[in-house]
């Protein structure tokens, strides 16, 4: 493909869909059940010398079909460090790609580590991710997208689990420290069994590779694989989903989470200042709508759009500030146009023009209302201006 003249590499688009955690064996899988080569992921592999035996194997995840991805034997030194670790990477028979990837993770993980023991990196011990396993893991899934040609990673927010651990460092909360490390700054959320969903080394890969961490990116779906968990859980699906394809162009088309409550016994004051908490709390809008109840009583119906991987913190808002017992919660498709922002001058001062994909355009609110009061003068006098400052700059 040819830009101007220049060559230019087609987006191949993964959306890594972790709501059961992420694990290295389940991403392995997940790639595979996409389409990555089996053969060539373990050819990979075996390339570095480990001594594991690799299967992969069709099973079922409450009722899912899904790869599992299994590593046994192999070398089980107690100890490995960074440096032993890279050397091996190097002297695989894989591409360059690959190794790239391959150390970067090490790499990262190692200042995890490091950073959770308070040692300098080259002193870190692996233990765990040292193992042979958790090496064939993070080498088989850079092999596994390398395969697939993804050059763009989108990571959904993280379950992580709860509960305890066993490590070499004895019992440990979830997530784990190195976990936690990874993950400082990413979405992560608890739901399910109180057991470790989310490793170490699935951490690891997706903190390095992932560029953007949140809801599925607006895109055409061409393949999806399902890498299967070591558990078969009652309440879920132990499957981590990966979604291959390219962008679809669509500025925004994402599923959120509505949820709803019938309130008839609180003053207007207290749902006004659950709604700003609310938005305060990241919720994409929040909406009071006059209903009239049982027994005929006058109420409100509380409606909150948010980001599915929110729904928890809203819930527990609601909850806390509201005096409802119940709340309804369902997924809706969102779709929205294209917008920009444009910044124009006015006699008061500087205001954000919102402009949609097809032309339209609006004055920001809090721009206006905030020169507004310090001017002095009318909201609609402002926003009046603003409107002929865009129009007089594009006609």
């Amino acid at each position: 493909m040819y830009d101007n003249g220049k060559l230019t590499v087609p987006v191949k688009l993964c959306y890594i869909d972790a709501f059961s955690g992420v694990s290295g064996d389940m991403l392995v899988g997940a790639l595979a059940d996409a389409g990555a080569d089996s053969h060539a992921i373990t050819a990979a592999i075996s390339s570095l010398g480990i001594g594991v035996d690799l299967a992969f194997e069709k099973v079922k995840r409450g009722g899912i079909s899904a790869t599992k991805f299994n590593v046994s034997g192999g070398v089980t030194a107690k100890h490995r460090h960074l440096p032993h670790i890279l050397a091996m990477i190097e002297r695989g028979d894989f591409s360059a790609q690959v190794k790239r990837n391959s150390s970067a993770v090490f790499r990262r993980l190692g200042e995890a580590e490091a950073a959770v023991h308070g040692v300098p990196i080259e002193k870190v011990h692996f233990h765990e991710v040292g193992a042979a396993d958790s090496i064939a893991d993070i080498v088989g899934a850079c092999a596994g997208f390398d395969l697939l040609g993804v050059n763009r990673i989108v990571c959904s927010a993280l379950n992580v689990g709860s509960g305890t651990v066993e490590t070499e460092h004895g019992v440990l909360p979830v997530p784990a420290p190195a976990t936690a490390a990874l993950l400082a700054s990413k979405p992560v959320y608890s739901r399910g069994p109180a057991m470790e969903l989310t490793t170490p080394t699935g951490a690891a890969v997706v903190a390095t590779l992932a560029e953007e961490f949140g809801p599925m990116p607006a895109m055409a779906v061409d393949k999806i694989g399902y890498g299967a968990g070591f558990r078969d859980f009652h309440e879920h699906a132990n499957v981590l989903r990966l979604m291959l394809g390219q962008p679809s162009g669509a500025a925004e088309a994402t599923t959120i989470t509505v949820m709803e409550a019938n309130v008839d016994d609180l003053s207007p004051e207290v749902l006004a200042y659950a709604a700003e908490r609310l938005l305060g709390a990241g919720a994409l809008d929040v909406s009071l709508s006059p209903i009239q109840m049982k027994k005929g009583r006058p109420g409100s119906l509380l409606r909150v759009l948010a980001k599915p991987e929110d729904r928890e913190v809203m819930a527990r808002l609601i909850f806390s500030e509201t005096s409802t017992l119940g709340l309804r919660m369902y997924s809706a498709e969102r779709l929205v146009q294209a917008r920009d922002w444009v910044q124009v001058a006015t006699q008061y001062g500087m205001v954000r023009i919102k402009v949609s994909g097809d032309g339209c355009f609006a004055p920001e609110y809090d721009d206006c209302r905030k020169l507004a009061q310090e001017k002095g003068v009318a909201l609609k006098q402002v926003m009046a201006e603003a409107n002929l400052a865009y129009s007089r700059r594009h006609t």
